[in-house]
C-alpha cells in the first residue's frame, strides 16, 4: 500500500505532499495503480513550477517509492490551490477505484 499524507498549513491550505512506499497491486513494471499514483505525483510538482510559477521543494528516493513536495506558504497562490485541489481530486478518485492500494492522511506541514 502507498501512503499518501498531504500536508496543509494552520489555516487548512493544501501545501505539500508525501508519497511513500509502492502499492503492491502488481509486479514492478505492471502496477498500473503505482503508475499512476507517480504520474499524478509528478505532474502536481511539475504544474506547481510550470504553471504556478514556483519553486517548491522536491525531494526524490525513487530506490525506496518517495516523493515530498511542500510549498513555502510564502509561495502559495490561487494557482497553487488549484493545483493542489485537483492533485487532491486525483487521489480520491484512485482511492475509491483501488482502496486497497492507496491510503490518503492529511497533516500539518512541519
Amino acid at each position: 500500500m502507498t501512503l499518501v499524507s498531504l500536508f496543509r498549513t494552520q489555516d487548512g491550505r493544501l501545501c505539500g505532499y508525501s508519497v511513500d512506499g509502492h502499492t503492491g497491486y502488481a509486479p514492478s513494471g505492471c502496477d498500473i495503480v503505482c503508475s499512476a499514483l507517480s504520474f499524478l505525483s509528478i505532474t502536481c510538482a511539475n504544474a506547481l513550477e510550470s504553471v504556478a510559477r514556483t519553486k517548491p521543494h522536491v525531494q526524490i528516493d525513487e530506490e525506496n517509492g518517495k516523493l515530498r513536495v511542500a510549498l513555502d506558504e510564502g509561495q502559495m497562490t490561487r494557482e497553487t490551490d488549484i493545483i493542489m485541489q485537483v492533485y487532491r481530486q486525483g487521489l480520491d478518485d484512485l482511492k475509491a477505484a483501488y482502496p486497497n492500494y492507496v491510503e490518503i492522511t492529511d497533516s500539518l506541514l512541519e
